[in-house]
């Protein structure tokens, strides 16, 4: 896979070691235990894969090169470039301003803007209206585009089953930008609505059967269908896509869903239910789904806790979260500063949308075991602060953790 060069601040010695060893020992990438760092009486248990992807490294790589390369120029990020808060911040430092918050609200006008400004698409890329406007001002948006690889291959699935007469079914998060940038290329080319969960599957479902009368539809699924949307045709050949950060389980689930609905109302089978229900496999990225089981492979090893480091508003971050917290007590935390002493966290909780205070988080058993991951947006070395700030709660460092000969390494 193509190496990236990218601030070193981002890089952290312990884990680079520990990403390289496993990569050997695990070349096919199907061993999912975790990585044992044994400092005696704390145990923490690292997730096989977490931390920057290749569609990351990539959008941080020209982010900061583009800063390089123009010296002197306005540099604006259409919104957030990854979910997150260091990262953001480090390019802030370094001049580039946002145009947008992650919701698409406008924080400097378009119309402030010239032909001479750098403009930096994010790696969640960007809606065909906003393209429009930018390259109408004389922004080449091309230029310095950090979409990811696999957002835009869903983007070219939505496009082939779009060829086929299917209309587009994407499973996001309506308010997120990559889901809005989804939405944007589908409703191009064939009608296209979002659904956020199982709940709106099972609602569409219900007018895919006719149980529901389809003039309804336009208030159920308000500000998510394409325009012209028609729900009493466009619901009889469908395709499944979804943003690539959501959960694989419950996209999965959806899906089938879907085609239950289809098998049953048309009298299909496997056999002829292309007719109805396209084929478009898993859209998920491959860091994704390799994050998401690494922590069911991590969830099998006994603990106390469970710590997952990323952004707040990182989608796929959150997903994580929701697997731990199924198990053991989670905190969910962005920095190493949120661990305020060996008695006090300060977490997100991701059910009310509010960061939070927990006193007495660590246990008092002996050893303590930890489990931990990260988000595909959080720097390795954000990591390493956190397993260094714990350890030194213990009385011992990173320098001292046991790592040869311990198992499940």
């Amino acid at each position: 896979m193509k190496q990236f060069t990218i601030p070193f601040t981002y890089r952290s010695p312990l884990i680079s070691a520990i990403k390289a060893r496993r990569r050997q020992q695990d070349k096919m990438k199907k061993d999912f235990t975790p990585t044992l760092l044994d400092f005696g009486p704390v145990q923490i248990y690292l997730a096989r894969h977490f931390g920057f992807c290749y569609g990351v490294e990539n959008a941080i790589e020209i982010a900061f090169r583009t800063v390089d390369e123009n010296p002197g120029k306005r540099i604006f990020l259409l919104s957030e470039m990854i979910h997150n808060p260091q990262v953001n911040k480090d390019l802030i430092a370094r001049g580039v301003r946002f145009l947008q918050d992650t919701h698409g609200n406008k924080l400097i006008p378009f119309e402030e803007l010239t032909q001479d400004d750098v403009v930096i698409i994010p790696a969640f890329g960007t809606t065909l209206g906003i393209e429009e406007k930018l390259n109408a001002i004389g922004i080449a948006t091309e230029k310095y585009n950090t979409t990811c690889p696999f957002v835009e291959k869903v983007w070219n699935r939505s496009e082939q089953i779009a060829k086929k007469n299917y209309s587009v079914v994407v499973h996001g998060k309506p308010s997120h930008e990559e889901t809005r940038a989804t939405f944007s290329h589908a409703a191009a080319g064939t009608p296209t609505v979002v659904v956020n969960d199982m709940n709106e599957a099972i609602l569409l479902g219900r007018y895919i059967t006719g149980e529901k009368q389809p003039e309804d539809f336009y208030v159920d699924f308000k500000e998510r269908y394409s325009a012209g949307f028609d729900a009493a045709k466009d619901l009889e050949r469908i395709g499944v896509v979804n943003q690539t950060t959501m959960l694989a389980s419950d996209t999965q689930a959806i899906s089938d869903y879907l085609k239950s609905i289809m098998l049953k109302k048309y009298s299909l089978d496997e056999s002829n239910i292309e007719e109805r229900f396209a084929d478009t496999k898993d859209t998920l990225c491959y860091a994704t789904n390799d994050n998401q089981s690494a922590v069911y492979g991590l969830l099998k090893q006994p603990a106390d806790i469970a710590i997952v480091v990323g952004g707040y508003n990182s989608s796929n971050t959150s997903h994580l979260v929701e697997l731990t917290e199924q198990q053991l007590p989670t905190y969910f935390i962005n920095d190493a500063d949120k661990i305020i002493s060996a008695n006090e966290i300060h977490h997100f909780d991701l059910h009310t949308h509010s960061e939070k205070v927990t006193t007495g988080f660590l246990p008092s058993d002996n050893p303590v075991r930890i489990l931990m991951t990260s988000g595909a947006s959080c720097p390795d070395a954000v990591v390493e602060k956190v397993i260094d700030k714990i350890a030194g709660f213990f009385g011992t460092s990173i320098e001292q953790a046991g790592l040869e000969g311990k198992e499940p390494l």
